[in-house]
């Protein structure tokens, strides 16, 4: 059996991861727009939102039904949803700066990475076609 895993799989992985990152910062970054806004709960992409995404746009499959189920009404892109089991402040908000501040780096340096990556491959492809030059 073969290598099934293509330029265009990789390059469309490296997009997703990235896109990713982005909706994890930007709901960071709104978590930080209303740290004193009193009621607010603090919301964040989950990992299953992420993974039901990837299973209804197609990108990863299943060999057995009974594996993991079909993805419920999910959409491509990874939607925000409230967190729990943050503690509320006596305005009612419970967003916590310091989570919120290192949920970006973390973003940021999975933004990063796939970037970095990417251009590594954009610059194998120009190096291919101008044979060395």
């Amino acid at each position: 059996m073969g290598n099934t895993i293509s330029d265009a799989a990789i390059t469309a992985a490296l997009g997703r991861q990235m896109t990713q990152a982005v909706a994890r910062q930007a709901v960071a970054a709104g978590n930080l727009a209303n740290l004193d806004t009193p009621g607010y709960r603090t919301k964040e992409v989950q990992f299953a939102d992420v993974l039901d995404g990837e299973l209804s746009a197609g990108v990863i499959t299943t060999t057995n039904a009974g594996h993991i189920g079909p993805p419920a009404g999910s959409s491509a892109s990874p939607q925000a949803s409230e967190s729990s089991g943050l503690a509320p402040r006596r305005d009612g908000n419970n967003v916590q700066l310091d989570r919120e501040l290192l949920g970006m780096t973390k973003a940021a340096g999975d933004f990063n990475a796939a970037q970095t990556v990417l251009a590594a491959k954009f610059r194998l492809v120009r190096y291919a076609i101008n044979e060395g030059r």
